[in-house]
């Protein structure tokens, strides 16, 4: 698990969050392992990602930490029916940029 967020970083999180559109859509098969590895794929290329909860609605309280979870990054908010993911890039990916 990554180190945790800070206040500061949580609401600088939440703010750039606000200005994103969803990346990503929870559809009908759930959290396979296709999509757990596309979130991943998408935290390793953008670090903040915002995903929305087309299907499982009524789960998505146990799915998005759950997510968080299985992809190492943190569940920095969840509100209605959308959710925003964190992780860090990794050290070798911030060099080559």
């Amino acid at each position: 698990m990554p180190e945790p967020l800070t206040n500061s970083q949580i609401r600088k999180f939440k703010a750039a969050a606000q200005l994103m559109d969803a990346s990503l859509k929870v559809g009908k098969a759930g959290l396979s392992d296709a999509f757990v590895r596309t979130v991943s794929e998408e935290l390793d290329r953008h670090e903040l990602v915002k995903i929305k909860f087309v299907e499982f609605k009524e789960e998505k309280k146990t799915l998005a930490p759950l997510l968080a979870e299985k992809t190492g990054s943190h569940l920095v908010m969840r509100v209605g029916n959308v959710m925003v993911l964190h992780r860090p890039k990794p050290a070798a990916v911030e060099a080559a940029d």
